[in-house]
């Protein structure tokens, strides 16, 4: 109850940022957190809690990306029938992954997504008819009504996308918090411990693992279109290992398998990485040894550092009274 306190607190201050008139340099910081945070939720489906590593997972961002800029730019639906079909169509493309990959284990399970990933970003790139190519998609439109809603109470489109950004983060967390407390995330977390522990408590690993997989994906999905709608241009880019491995990074300094980690994670490294933006070329000299400091200190990330931290200051639960000794009454010359 006092963790779903905290992050009631936290959206609800969130919600509070747009009223106080910030620059839109600041709003875009903040949809862009949201966007990559949603990405990183579904990241953490598959490697916290079922312990399998997805190199592939921008990949499927991109396609619901794609599927949701083709479909309102090309077949002309409006942006709230296409996001939920771009969806569907990247949990499917992520059974169609699975069915295959979970045949694999460990490294191989990696290489394999890795080499999937590059497919992905390959065709998107060179299927000039229907993606654009180098190109890319240019000139999709903001949600239909989103302008008009957000003129109505008083606020810039910006903020419109900023609430819409955070109403999709509010669902993506509430989601992966009711699936990983249900029977299903506790399997998925216990295939973690290995596949034959797993196994022997009657669990299906390969099913479960699909489930999973298509969790994960159509979490991507759905960040994708909501990127798509956002940008307004789409490149190939943005579904390339170099995305998948930022994403990872933000999931490895948040906390791998913890609830909070994705937010914190991506919120921390995406706003030093603005801060740093003159620094572009040099990034990732200064993220390694962050990387490493962050590893030796804090295996379990941020979120796992706090929960450390707060454990220690949290006294031990007062053991219940005990009643004294009884004491024997010897008679004497009895």
């Amino acid at each position: 109850m006092k963790g779903w306190m905290g992050w009631v607190a936290v959206f609800v201050l969130a919600a509070l940022v747009p009223l106080f008139g910030p620059s839109g340099y600041i709003l875009d910081i903040g949809v862009n957190i949201m966007i990559y945070a949603i990405l990183a939720y579904g990241l953490n489906v598959l490697l916290g809690y079922t312990g399998q590593l997805p190199l592939a997972h921008a990949g499927f961002f991109g396609i619901g990306a794609y599927a949701t800029g083709i479909l309102t730019l090309k077949v002309g639906w409006s942006f709230w029938l296409a996001w939920p079909v771009a969806v569907a169509i990247t949990a499917v493309a992520g059974l169609l992954l699975g069915l295959v990959a979970f045949r694999t284990k460990g490294d191989t399970f990696a290489i394999f997504t890795l080499g999937v990933g590059v497919i992905i970003m390959l065709v998107i790139n060179k299927w000039d008819a229907l993606t654009g190519g180098n190109d890319g998609l240019n000139g999709i439109q903001p949600p239909g009504g989103l302008e008009a809603l957000s003129n109505s109470v008083g606020l810039k489109l910006s903020s419109g996308f900023y609430y819409l950004a955070l109403i999709s983060l509010v669902l993506t967390v509430i989601a992966v918090a009711r699936a990983r407390g249900s029977v299903f995330g506790r399997s998925l977390i216990a295939i973690r411990g290995g596949d034959d522990l797993a196994r022997s408590a009657g669990i299906d690993v390969y099913s479960h693992k699909l489930r999973a997989m298509m969790l994960s994906t159509a979490i991507a999905g759905f960040a994708g279109g909501l990127y798509a709608t956002y940008l307004g241009f789409l490149g190939s880019a943005a579904t390339g290992p170099i995305q998948t491995f930022t994403i990872l990074l933000y999931l490895l300094v948040g906390g791998l398998g913890t609830l909070a980690g994705p937010l914190l994670g991506t919120g921390l490294m995406y706003t030093l990485a603005q801060s740093l933006k003159g620094l572009q070329d040099y990034q990732y000299i200064i993220f390694g040894p962050l990387l490493i400091l962050l590893i030796m200190f804090a295996p379990q990330g941020l979120a796992g550092l706090w929960m450390r931290l707060t454990a220690r200051r949290t006294p031990p639960p007062a053991s219940p009274p005990t009643a004294p000794p009884t004491k024997e009454v010897t008679r004497v010359g009895s």
